[in-house]
């Protein structure tokens, strides 16, 4: 099998696996509607903390990965890995794009504002703004090693603020709660929310990762191409 068609196989694996994941996407939020309990204070507006939440995560959990895997290539220099690092940085901008739109849609009923610029707000917005640098750079550094480099200083930036950002709300006054699933003590939901909310994180998980399969099989073949016109000219 030639690189192209690994790479196309590829691509067509992970359409099929974000096919799956949009279904089940469907069935989630059918789930949080129909059969999940509704939040005593918020009302109906408490359901979309399952699409807003879910894809918080997966979005810091994308830039995350973006950084664990920039801090690879700096160790072992293969473009493949710096590929992956962007693919996965793709994907973590359009969950951010989702979440900071989510969010206050969510907001105006509960808090009164669409927006406020509190610590978790401003650093997510940071982080979201940082990464669309990332991209755009990448866009415009022509060499390959030149705009890995580049990238990787970008990822580990945005490897140490992940963390900080999911500390903001012990560490400064905010809108937003304490973590109500996400904490040593266990979940403060009741169990049918919980399970919808971790149901959706699965989902969000396949969905990621159907992405990344296509982003990174295009990222592939735009490098096979590369190679071919250096070799051509």
């Amino acid at each position: 099998m030639t690189p192209k068609d690994a790479a196309l196989r590829l691509a067509r694996r992970g359409q099929i696996v974000t096919i799956l994941a949009l279904v089940g996407l469907v069935g989630v939020y059918v789930r949080a509607i129909v059969y999940t309990p509704t939040e005593a204070s918020q009302g109906l507006a408490q359901k979309i903390f399952y699409i807003h939440a879910p894809v918080a995560i997966m979005a810091l959990g994308a830039f995350l990965v973006t950084g664990l895997l920039s801090l690879v290539y700096l160790w072992l220099k293969d473009l493949k890995i710096d590929r992956a690092a962007a693919s996965s940085a793709e994907v973590g901008v359009v969950f951010s794009v989702i979440m900071l739109t989510t969010g206050p849609i969510w907001g105006k009923p509960i808090w009164g504002t669409w927006w406020s610029w509190d610590a978790r707000l401003t650093f997510t917005l940071f982080l979201f703004l940082m990464f669309v640098s990332y991209l755009v750079m990448r866009g415009s550094v022509l060499d390959p090693e030149q705009r890995a480099r580049f990238s990787a200083v970008f990822g580990i930036l945005g490897l140490v603020l992940v963390p900080f950002i999911h500390l903001t709300v012990y560490m400064f006054r905010t809108l937003h709660p304490d973590p109500v699933v996400i904490k040593p003590s266990g979940p403060s939901m009741p169990a049918a929310m919980t399970q919808t909310f971790l149901l959706s994180i699965g989902v969000f998980v396949v969905l990621y990762v159907g992405y990344v399969m296509q982003r990174h099989a295009l990222a592939h073949l735009e490098a096979l191409h590369e190679e071919e016109a250096l070799g051509d000219s």
